[in-house]
């Protein structure tokens, strides 16, 4: 978990920093980030205490004394095999009930802090645009950070709409205490030898006035209510799969089913009057049906009667396909809604296959390789949990994407790594050596010796 905050923080580091938030802000939110990161923490995890734990037993001689007490492998794993299965149900509920409300305020959290402005007021020698109806740019400060020079600040006045612009060669800005009355706060500018000019388009005699004065000392006050964080409404975020628990979630895939059921028989509906059979006078005044695969169906009429028939043909043509293309958008934003859903509750329960199945891995493996600790266990378990992290994300893109169904792609890892463990398990209950370097050494000394006495001795 330590891991995955670190690579959120790598991630949304310049989206949180200098924006002036408080620490409990950034807490709250790497709150929620560790609770969505459970998907991808708690089975690693699993794999790699298992690892670690079955691999000091056995470096440790323990599960040989285990064994020489006439207890089975399997049946030294089974008390741990009870735990990972209680474990692997109250991840279900997790994923069911806590799951969707942590993504729910993580990322609402998120969308409000990275669309928060920076509060780094006044950078140098940029327009800054953070306080509305001004912008502003200072030149140089000096390394208190409080004291400005070569300032420029334009503002609009909202009543006039006259424009104004003032310049001065030093500056000192600080902050106010926040009013107990109107919780707001100010950033107070004490500019120095300066001058405005304005501009006022109602002077007198509907003329333009310019106005210039200079001035010594004087005082800007700008509202930071602006720079501080809004949180957005929650509501809007829940329509997000990832915020549905599985009975929203089995509800939403039966209206998005029906949807798309009700759009291919409203495209039948618009696209059935356009094709049927065009009928075209005849020169004996009859009316003769046009039939599909008729090469001469149009051998012996009059040149603007077959130019007519043609151009009304296209046009029906290009009328279907323009209602097809419309009506076909609209087919795949709802299929691909459906398959997004399916996604997300397949997760509810592929989070708790997955720490059974890590788990049927990491334990024979550990007490094949027989090494504890964070050395060997760490590499093998990641090198598992990248194949499993892999096939579960191809899985899930050819799931989205229409080109797999659920069950296949969602479960595919599953299916994929469920042999590997039972193969585990059954090395390991046969004291197997598929992991000593020794014995690979011996089997191929062994051959190479046997070549050496082949090449010596050879036979005709």
């Amino acid at each position: 978990m330590f891991v995955l905050l670190m690579l959120f923080l790598w991630k949304y580091i310049d989206d949180m920093i200098g924006k002036g938030f408080e620490w409990y802000v950034i807490l709250e939110l790497m709150v929620y980030a560790s609770a969505t990161n459970v998907a991808m923490a708690l089975p690693l995890s699993v794999l790699l205490s298992s690892i670690m734990t079955y691999g000091s037993l056995g470096e440790n001689y323990e599960l040989v004394a285990i064994k020489s007490a006439g207890i089975s492998l399997s049946r030294a794993m089974y008390p741990m095999f009870v735990i990972i299965t209680l474990l692997s149900i109250s991840a279900f509920y997790f994923s069911d009930y806590m799951l969707p409300k942590a993504n729910l305020k993580y990322f609402s959290l998120l969308y409000d802090v990275r669309q928060q402005k920076s509060a780094n007021f006044l950078p140098e020698g940029v327009f800054s645009n953070s306080f509305p109806g001004f912008t502003i740019r200072v030149m140089t400060k000096d390394k208190d950070g409080q004291t400005l020079h070569n300032l420029d600040i334009y503002g609009k006045d909202p009543q006039t709409a006259n424009i104004w612009h003032m310049r001065a060669k030093k500056g000192r800005m600080y902050r106010t205490p926040v009013d107990p009355k109107t919780k707001k706060d100010y950033l107070v500018l004490e500019l120095e030898d300066g001058v405005r000019y304005q501009e006022d388009a109602s002077g007198y005699n509907s003329r333009q006035t310019f106005t210039r004065y200079r001035f010594k000392k004087t005082t800007q006050k700008l509202d930071l209510s602006a720079l501080s964080i809004t949180r957005t409404d929650e509501n809007e975020f829940t329509k997000a799969f990832q915020m549905m628990s599985l009975r929203l979630l089995n509800d939403t895939m039966k209206k998005v089913n029906h949807q798309v059921d009700s759009n291919l028989m409203l495209n039948y509906s618009l696209v059935t009057p356009n094709l049927k059979y065009f009928t075209v006078p005849t020169k004996s005044a009859n009316i003769k049906k046009f039939l599909p695969g008729k090469p001469d169906i149009l051998k012996g009429e009059d040149h603007n009667i077959q130019v007519s028939i043609i151009n009304q043909a296209l046009g029906e043509a290009r009328s279907v396909s323009d209602v097809i293309k419309t009506r076909n958008s609209r087919y795949k934003d709802a299929s691909k809604n459906v398959h997004e859903a399916a996604v997300e509750y397949h997760k509810k329960f592929t989070l708790s296959a997955a720490c059974l199945v890590l788990f049927l891995i990491g334990a024979p493996l550990g007490a094949i390789i027989r090494k504890g600790g964070l050395g060997l266990p760490v590499v093998v378990s990641v090198i598992f949990f990248l194949i499993y992290y892999i096939i579960e994300t191809i899985g899930e893109k050819y799931v989205k994407a229409g080109d797999a169904s659920p069950i296949i792609g969602m479960w595919i890892a599953i299916f994929i790594l469920t042999p590997i463990g039972v193969f585990l398990s059954y090395k390991a209950a046969n004291d197997s050596v598929i992991f000593d370097v020794e014995a690979y050494k011996r089997f191929f000394s062994k051959i190479f010796k046997f070549k050496v006495r082949l090449g010596k001795n050879p036979v005709n």
